[in-house]
């Protein structure tokens, strides 16, 4: 009996390094595109991430397409993708559907939301002109921390805070810098942190994306009832803890600076419905948008610490320098947040020694 030979994969871009994972991988789609419908000559890069995963696109006999993710299970545990994308589904979210997962090689076949990211469409010359944008993503953001339950996702607690934190001194000012910090230097970056994550921690839990950013939300697409919506992806590191990290991180963008004004403006408008929907209901939040503001400050301050060490270490340990060329974005964020409070002064100033900068000075709100 003839064993069928494998379809063709059009590998012109899509390149492996490992000829038996290669192997691996054209049985599995193979088996895919008879129970899927898929034509496997069409494959082709998608897109890949900061991580080891990578996405293919694949197109249908039916005239639409499917993602294929290749996450090597040696580098990639998918198991949380999977999980936390039923999560999403449960709350109405908009996300990839997972078709089929080869738990042992790590190939898994998604939904396709299409090529078209939020970060595609905004106008950054023109802030308002993305208003209706932003607020779309507030609107999924506000769903998805509706649907938040304790004990569901990993706790953003007390030691995953001071991990990321970390790598700011081990990466970004160690190895990129080339700064050992030491003595008095030390114990101010030390204070510094458990400060922030004291504040950070003090703010009522939810489901935290991780990295709810432009990048990460895909454009209205398709047909069917959640075609208006944005769709979320890169929501796989997502945990439970403060709700004000996923609002900084998506007007404290990692590749997008706004000015105050527009900042302001969503920020607000997320606290509105947050407010509405009962997620405020902490202290004096519900009543103060200022004290609310002021804990999304410190939480993006422990945001753009860490990214500031991934993108220093995306650098130089994995070969990836684009990522550190945003660096200024972050350093700006962090001493305008310093600046802006007074128990943050002696971190601003080891920052400005080490950066080459001069305190900043008139900043819209004073010192706090």
């Amino acid at each position: 009996m003839s064993h069928p030979q494998h379809p063709p994969i059009a590998d012109s871009d899509v390149t492996w390094a490992d000829p038996q994972r290669q192997k691996a991988f054209a049985a599995w789609l193979t088996e895919q595109a008879a129970g899927q419908g898929l034509l496997p000559d069409t494959l082709r890069i998608a897109s890949a991430d900061a991580s080891f995963r990578r996405y293919l696109r694949v197109d249908t006999v039916q005239g639409g397409s499917r993602i294929v993710m290749d996450a090597p299970p040696d580098k990639e545990n998918s198991e949380p993708f999977v999980r936390i994308a039923a999560l999403m589904k449960g709350a109405g979210l908009k996300a990839p559907e997972v078709l089929d997962w080869h738990e042992g090689h790590g190939f898994m076949l998604l939904s396709d939301l299409g090529n078209a990211t939020m970060m595609s469409a905004i106008d950054a010359e023109r802030p308002q002109a993305n208003h209706g944008l932003y607020m779309q993503a507030v609107d999924a953001l506000v769903q998805w921390q509706l649907a938040s339950r304790p004990g569901v996702l990993p706790p953003y607690d007390t030691a995953l805070l001071h991990r990321e934190l970390s790598l700011f001194p081990d990466w970004y000012l160690g190895r990129h810098k080339k700064v050992s910090i030491e003595g008095q230097d030390k114990e101010t970056l030390e204070k510094s942190f458990a400060l922030i994550v004291q504040r950070n921690l003090a703010s009522p839990s939810v489901y935290v994306h991780r990295d709810f950013m432009p990048r990460n939300l895909m454009m209205p697409h398709g047909t069917g009832p959640q075609s208006q919506q944005l769709g979320v992806l890169d929501f796989q590191d997502a945990v439970y803890g403060p709700i004000t990290y996923d609002i900084a991180s998506l007007m404290r963008d990692a590749f997008l600076t706004w000015d105050e004004d527009f900042v302001l403006d969503i920020t607000i408008r997320y606290w509105e419905k947050a407010r509405k929907a009962g997620l405020m209901d902490f202290e004096d939040w519900h009543s103060d948008f200022g004290a609310f503001y002021r804990a999304v400050e410190w939480m993006g301050l422990q945001r753009h610490l860490k990214v500031a060490g991934i993108f220093a270490r995306l650098t130089l340990r994995d070969g990836k320098p684009k990522y550190l060329a945003d660096a200024p974005r972050f350093i700006h964020y962090i001493r305008k947040a310093c600046d802006r409070y007074r128990e943050l002064g002696p971190l601003l100033k080891v920052i400005d020694e080490i950066e080459g900068t001069t305190p900043q000075v008139g900043f819209a709100y004073g010192r706090m």
